[in-house]
């Protein structure tokens, strides 16, 4: 199951992955907003991030309208490695060599079209484990105050 949350700039661009990840049959549980009211973009990126952070979500997606906001948010929830990602190359990268857990994407900078090929990469791509898992364990070591 995925996590996907957005605030009311990322709206239109969440309703439309999350209607891409249905029909190709992959559950993804809603964690809001449910409008383009405005609203508080942290409230529902922390939700997805937990989602995922306490295992009932594989992996997650938060959009705003420049992936910023959201992604910070869902990186100060622990466990979560959060890349805002505006094309397919770097969507790979970040699961291959950091893991991530969590894709960030702007609704303003990105359009549909990009947005399911970043997706589809980042959903389908691995983690290559090796050196690089050493490196994501010293960056979960990082300690938050």
């Amino acid at each position: 199951m995925i996590s996907i949350a957005s605030d009311h700039g990322g709206y239109c661009l969440k309703e439309h992955i999350k209607a891409y990840l249905t029909a190709k049959g992959i559950n993804v549980l809603d964690c809001g907003c449910d409008s383009q009211e405005s609203c508080d973009y942290p409230i529902f990126a922390k939700a997805a991030a937990e989602a995922v952070a306490d295992g009932r979500c594989e992996k997650g997606i938060v959009i705003c309208t420049t992936g910023i906001g959201v992604s910070i948010t869902a990186n100060k929830v622990n466990g979560i490695r959060c890349a805002l990602c505006s094309d397919p190359f770097c969507a790979e990268m970040t699961r291959r060599h950091n893991d991530a857990n969590m894709l960030a994407m702007g609704a303003g900078i990105i359009g549909p079209n990009m947005a399911e090929r970043i997706v589809d990469v980042f959903l389908d791509t691995q983690f290559e484990g090796g050196r690089h898992a050493r490196r994501v364990g010293l960056v979960m070591d990082v300690e938050k105050d």
